[in-house]
């Protein structure tokens, strides 16, 4: 079985990964940063041990999943197609699957709307810009 190549904007791919990590600063940072910290355990004054290697990480799993959602949208998709497609998988797939993990673990609703809206979010940007630039 041979694979059909893959027909990807790689600077879209480079341009949706750096959308998440934008979106993750300003999520994470000025509008939910105090209440994820308080919900989360984490004191929001302390600096990770190594931010560079978790940022580093949180912008390969981004190109990574926008990699990966690119060819899921297929070249074809539209705009409207790709914010469609990943609102409905930031919701459906990312959020009920942090809904499983958060109930097991007993975290806060707030923690979980939080978490999932960034996801939400983020795959909704990264439709929104696979889809436009093809």
């Amino acid at each position: 079985m041979t694979m059909p190549p893959i027909d990807l904007n790689w600077l879209a791919v480079i341009a949706a990964a750096v959308s998440a990590f934008v979106l993750g600063g300003l999520w994470y940072g000025p509008l939910f940063k105090n209440a994820w910290c308080r919900e989360a355990g984490i004191d929001p004054a302390s600096a990770p041990p190594h931010p560079a290697r978790i940022f580093a990480i949180a912008f390969l799993c981004s190109l990574l999943s926008a990699l990966i959602f690119g060819v899921f949208l297929g070249p074809k998709a539209s705009a409207a197609d790709g914010f469609g497609a990943g609102f409905v998988v930031g919701l459906f797939f990312v959020a009920m699957s942090f809904g499983i993990n958060y109930a097991f673990a007993q975290r806060s609703l707030k923690l979980w709307m939080i978490d999932s809206g960034y996801h939400i979010a983020q795959f909704s940007l990264y439709g929104l810009i696979l889809g436009a630039w093809h």
